[in-house]
């Protein structure tokens, strides 16, 4: 993704879920512009980007059968690093709670299959019907497995940052935090991204943050086309079903 980037082989892209399903910014080979998606289901925006396509997308993959601690081990590896913007990384609890139905449900599945027992948060339950989502796309298709992988922004932030964590919050009280977003879009144009790509603002059905984290999950998906991300934690478990739980960066 920076400019001294050899050319792509194939697709690329960043995803993030927003208000009208998910927001991705893609990059074809040949084409020196991301271009900008939104699609209500994410096997549709998987298949119109094509076989081979890279995708970074952040939202929780790989559902263990138990969790020990606050969340998966994706979770506990990352918050540490992420210092004052820790908050950003909710704890997912085991696959049992995340295939409930109802929020009591989910709560206590979730307190039956973790050690210390620990109920859901909202924003967590409020994520799982995207989880899913990928969950049963990567489960009915084993060789997406290799190409759509977890990505957490702040922590893509941090790790494009040298591994500082970002200085300002990119929401505060729950609005957008104009420094937070100009802190974010220095580091992507640092990174090679054109900062044209956001003077006109997000597309209907999604915010500025949702288009911020797609963009340095396009960032993430170059890099990791390319080798240079790795797993946290370092060596991952997989769940039931083979599919990896990692956040990479």
């Amino acid at each position: 993704m920076s400019q001294a980037a050899p050319p792509l082989s194939r697709v690329i892209a960043g995803v993030d879920g927003c208000r009208a399903g998910w927001i991705a910014l893609a990059l074809v080979p040949g084409d020196p512009r991301p271009r900008l998606m939104v699609r209500a289901r994410f096997a549709d925006l998987v298949d119109e980007l094509g076989p081979g396509a890279i995708v970074a997308v952040d939202m929780p993959i790989g559902l263990p059968d138990r969790i020990s601690g606050p969340g998966r081990g994706p979770e506990q590896a990352i918050r540490p690093c992420l210092g004052a913007r820790q908050s950003s990384v909710f704890s997912i609890p085991a696959r049992a709670a995340v295939e409930a139905t109802t929020y009591q449900e989910a709560c206590d599945l979730a307190q039956q299959t973790s050690d210390p027992p620990k109920k859901v948060s909202k924003q967590a339950f409020f994520l799982f019907g995207r989880i899913l989502e990928i969950d049963r796309l990567l489960q009915a298709d084993p060789d997406l497995r290799d190409r759509v992988f977890e990505c957490h922004p702040e922590f893509a932030f941090c790790r494009l940052n040298g591994m500082v964590a970002m200085a300002t919050p990119k929401k505060v009280r729950g609005a957008v935090n104009p420094a937070g977003v100009a802190e974010r879009k220095h580091l992507l144009e640092r990174h090679g991204l054109d900062p044209d790509l956001f003077a006109g603002g997000p597309p209907r059905g999604a915010a500025m943050d949702d288009l911020l984290d797609a963009a340095v999950n396009l960032v993430m998906a170059g890099r990791h086309a390319r080798g240079l991300t790795e797993p946290f934690p370092a060596e991952p478990a997989r769940d039931r079903h083979g599919i990896m739980i990692a956040i990479h960066g």
